[in-house]
């Protein structure tokens, strides 16, 4: 190293600091990818969500498993015949809500194995642990993405299984459309003609609730989101103050989708020492931190259809507009 080098050592190269570095710094709306919300602390922030009388997301697709499981597994074709039946989760967590299906399946179905796919070590071994205590269901947990990990699972399935694929809790809602059309003929590329996918989707409602579940009373969801500005000063050594920066959450009709903000509530510059570099914040500037696309039932189906799906069946939660629907492979 020369007398006039810099030394650059103490630099982060994590993706986490990448993203901060790209979304803080570009000449637009600044923005942060929703998947840094959930650090350790920001993801006990959000199992508190879940249980607010605002949010009724999660009680609502619960609500539809534990009424409508057998009912489910009974529309994919052969299992009324004893078939051999393999459910595949993505991104899992701890399974809970999935339990109604395996016991639904494990009464009709031979063999039933169950294969979580989640990048949490932690969150398969977890559900792996729960799920095994289902008598007639064999557990097979993955540590992946998506669909590495169902690519993985599909190159090397049994031909007498029948497959079905979860992906519920509206996880599909942190897509764009265009990008969940991709998505979806990701999965269909990978499934067999006749397999499943029972796809959890968030309904257009009234404003006023849909506000009201991602900007509770109680502030929960403001913590939730201003903990990522935390934990930029905690990993990557930032001075961001959280007094200075408010929550906000707006309803963008045009794309049908709810945005969470993080907005400057004065004019400020921001120091990120391990990015050596320095953000500039106008009086009332905003950093995106979330985008949660809601759904019309027909959206769902021309989805379906527009991806090389046929909807097999659909049930919605009146309480809370939510849907689950069953799409067959053609």
């Amino acid at each position: 190293m020369s007398a006039h080098a810099i030394d650059l050592s103490h630099l982060l190269t994590t993706p986490l600091a990448h993203d901060v570095e790209r979304g803080l710094s570009c000449k637009g709306q600044k923005s942060l990818p929703s998947q840094y919300l959930y650090d350790e602390l920001g993801s006990i922030l959000f199992d508190a969500i879940t249980a607010l009388p605002e949010y009724g997301l999660t009680r609502a697709d619960s609500r539809l498993l534990r009424a409508h499981s057998a009912e489910i597994v009974s529309a994919l074709p052969g299992t009324h015949l004893g078939a051999h039946l393999n459910i595949v989760e993505l991104g899992s967590g701890t399974g809970a809500k999935t339990s109604w299906i395996l016991r639904a399946a494990a009464q009709v179905a031979n063999e039933v194995i169950y294969q979580p796919i989640d990048i949490s070590e932690t969150a398969v071994q977890q559900c792996a642990k729960a799920m095994d205590a289902i008598e007639g269901v064999t557990v097979q947990p993955q540590t992946a993405t998506y669909l590495e990990g169902l690519e993985k699972i599909a190159a090397r399935r049994d031909p007498r299984q029948s497959m079905l694929v979860l992906f519920l809790g509206s996880t599909i809602g942190n897509f764009d459309f265009a990008a969940a059309r991709a998505f979806l003929s990701s999965i269909r590329a990978l499934l067999q003609p006749g397999d499943g996918l029972l796809l959890g989707t968030d309904l257009v409602k009234p404003l006023p609730q849909m506000l009201a579940a991602y900007d509770d009373p109680t502030g929960v969801t403001a913590a939730f989101n201003l903990n990522l500005l935390g934990r930029i000063n905690r990993e990557l050594d930032g001075n961001f103050n959280l007094r200075q920066f408010s929550h906000e959450a707006r309803f963008n009709e045009g794309e049908s989708r709810i945005e969470m903000h993080l907005r400057s509530k004065i004019g400020q510059t921001v120091n990120v020492s391990r990015l050596d570099r320095h953000f500039v914040f106008r009086a009332g500037e905003t950093i995106w931190t979330e985008g949660s696309y809601k759904f019309r039932r027909s959206e769902v189906d021309a989805m379906a259809r527009a991806t090389g799906f046929a909807v097999g069946g659909q049930w919605v939660d009146h309480e809370w507009p939510f849907a689950e629907t069953l799409i067959m492979a053609k």
